[in-house]
């Protein structure tokens, strides 16, 4: 398909760019959707706007083109991902732009599924509009990496989030951790949970710093919370259990702890018992559950699980220059069975900026999906 690079221009990208800012409005609201925007321009001015706030809801183009009305015509309208072009809970787009008689369509990707993508497009080819694809696509693809995971390998996007001191560590040797990091790292967390579906924990999280894991009020939405404990042998005094702000979701075994389990489902907190507790399992069944981005916020054990069975795809460390010592204080990633230097995983994609005294360091896990 002819990408048409020649023909783009530094108006193109701007608008593709306002495009992804409209989409984005919607972050952690349209699982298992993507997240979409579209801009309709004509003679230089935006006459239309609009992205896809959440699934059921009609897609972005649709909003676009109502605010445009019957000025669309002979207009461009850029969108960020490929206007669909099949009945699902709304009606194809792809037919929407062609019957709003537009000149032009500006694309930012072509939609993942190799089963559909490019038949939208082919669609408004066919019926003489000329189409450009391509437009800013890295950043189209950033923004819905959670949506192709989804698509391509049928589970959900996982990043594993941590925060350490400057000696690797993610607690004292007393297993104290608050707080490793400054206000505005915390701040930054709560804004990451708030574009994820879900968070994950393991049973010691719970029991040792029993936390909210919600966005504290930086954002309207709360990812779900999902806590993964074999035993459920879990305190019933915990923040977790108040579901009014957020829901809760436990993964545990078939086991027999009836007291811990009647008053969690009591309090509306939703079990799920797998014959074997294991990350690629819980990630099988939230991708059932429509989630598309899941942050893990465990310990060491766990995410050394995680990143084994695959179930991480990218890594957000956040780095404090402090430091505490101790052969025995906790490590962010357990044991991954790599004894020599050359087998250690390797990041690639890496951004590197600072909040406040701390450092991030985000990057993508160059393993086997």
């Amino acid at each position: 398909m002819n990408h048409g690079d020649e023909k783009i221009t530094s108006f193109d990208r701007q608008m593709m760019q306002r495009c992804l800012e409209l989409a984005k409005r919607a972050e952690g609201k349209t699982s298992p959707n993507p997240m979409v925007g579209a801009v309709i321009v004509k003679e230089g001015q935006i006459i239309g706007e609009g992205f896809h706030p959440a699934a059921g809801q009609p897609h972005a183009e649709v909003f676009a083109l109502r605010e445009a009305g019957e000025k669309a015509q002979g207009a461009t309208i850029y969108v960020s991902l490929e206007p669909c072009n099949h009945f699902g809970r709304t009606p194809p787009c792809s037919e929407a732009v062609i019957a709003s008689k537009v000149a032009k369509v500006l694309v930012g990707m072509i939609d993942p599924n190799p089963l559909v993508g490019g038949a939208g497009i082919e669609k408004i080819k066919k019926a003489g509009i000329e189409v450009i694809v391509g437009i800013e696509e890295e950043a189209c693809r950033k923004l819905n990496e959670g949506f192709i995971q989804r698509i391509l390998h049928k589970k959900p996007f996982g990043i594993l989030k941590y925060a350490m001191t400057l000696d690797g560590k993610i607690a004292t040797t007393t297993g104290h951790s608050r707080w490793v990091t400054s206000r505005s790292a915390r701040d930054y967390v709560h804004q990451l949970r708030a574009k994820c579906d879900g968070v994950i924990v393991g049973g010691n999280t719970i029991r040792l710093d029993n936390p909210y894991l919600t966005t504290h009020g930086i954002a309207d939405h709360n990812p779900v919370r999902i806590i993964m404990s074999r035993k459920l042998d879990l305190p019933t005094d915990c923040h977790v259990w108040n579901i009014n702000e957020a829901k809760t979701l436990v993964f545990t075994e078939n086991n027999d702890n009836l007291e811990v389990k009647k008053a969690l489902l009591n309090w509306g907190v939703e079990i799920i018992e797998l014959e074997k507790l294991t990350p690629v399992k819980v990630m099988e069944n939230l991708y059932d559950k429509g989630l598309a981005k899941v942050l893990w916020e465990c310990g060491g054990n766990l995410a050394a699980k995680a990143i084994q069975e695959g179930a991480v795809q990218k890594i957000m460390a956040f780095i404090a220059p402090k430091i505490v010592g101790g052969k025995n204080a906790l490590s962010p990633v357990s044991n991954l069975g790599i004894e020599n230097m050359e087998n250690a995983l390797q990041l690639s994609d890496i951004s590197f900026y600072s909040l406040d005294s701390d450092f991030v360091i985000e990057g993508y896990l160059a393993i086997d999906n």
